[in-house]
């Protein structure tokens, strides 16, 4: 294993649960398709199934996916016992950047894809905050103390579930999970706690697809929300980071 197949592995793994997790949104929000209106819960079960499909083709590097994933693995090492995201590659400065560019490069060709798929429906849609929905996150009430504190909850879940397994599997990412669980916990993750601000729980799936927003030529697009956009920046991160150091000593305690 070295860091080229890592950087690989996250990016198309990444691209890959942006391309189907927003392409579900973009089915349920814009006019004219044939999941139009589709409701919040199939929102739910589309993005769980989009994080089966990234862990699939991603496995070989861990499948973090995600930059609090990453970082929380980090933040577990702390205690010294664990060494490598993955055999032969050591969790230090280079190796973390690796698996956070690539996921925010995978991200974003997600996303672009995403607009590719649906462009003739992003031409027809009126409303420009349907078009950036599908591509990033935004809060039912908008208050940024609140909607950090959902972002940091949701994400902790997330992070600490996956440490969980991998503690027991000897494993880490959301590989350590395998990849149906991990489908099902994102799914339980949107169903109870995304209703605030539709449940980011990852800097790379929201940022990426924010800045393709922002550069591709959509029609009729509005402004990409950048006031909001640190929110599911650094909420996912202090939950993700949050949920590294805790696990040190509540797991040997709990499992």
């Amino acid at each position: 294993m070295n860091l080229g197949i890592i950087f690989l592995s996250e990016l198309v793994g990444t691209a890959m649960l942006v391309l189907l997790g927003c392409g579900v949104v973009a089915n349920v929000a814009l006019i004219k398709t044939k999941g139009y209106n589709g409701g919040f819960l199939m929102v739910n079960i589309g993005w769980g199934l989009a994080v089966f499909s990234g862990v699939i083709v991603a496995y070989n590097s861990g499948a973090h996916l995600n930059p609090a994933v990453t970082l929380g693995l980090v933040a577990n090492a702390a205690d010294g016992h664990t060494h490598d995201f993955v055999k032969g590659i050591p969790i230090d400065f280079v190796s973390t950047i690796t698996y956070i560019g690539a996921q925010l490069i995978g991200a974003i060709l997600g996303a672009v894809f995403v607009w590719l798929a649906y462009k003739q429906h992003f031409d027809e849609e009126p409303d420009p905050g349907n078009k950036l929905g599908v591509f990033s996150t935004g809060p039912a009430i908008r208050s940024y103390a609140w909607n950090l504190v959902t972002e940091i909850i949701g994400t902790f879940v997330l992070v600490f579930v996956v440490i969980a397994f991998g503690h027991q599997n000897d494993t880490s990412g959301l590989a350590a999970l395998g990849a149906l669980p991990v489908a099902l916990l994102v799914i339980v993750i949107g169903t109870s706690l995304g209703g605030p601000t539709g449940y980011a729980i990852n800097p790379a799936r929201d940022l990426g697809p924010r800045i393709a927003h922002f550069i591709l030529p959509i029609k009729g697009k509005g402004p990409s929300d950048w006031s909001y956009s640190w929110v599911p920046v650094i909420g996912p991160i202090i939950g993700g980071l949050l949920a590294g150091f805790l696990a040190i000593p509540l797991l040997p305690l709990l499992g």
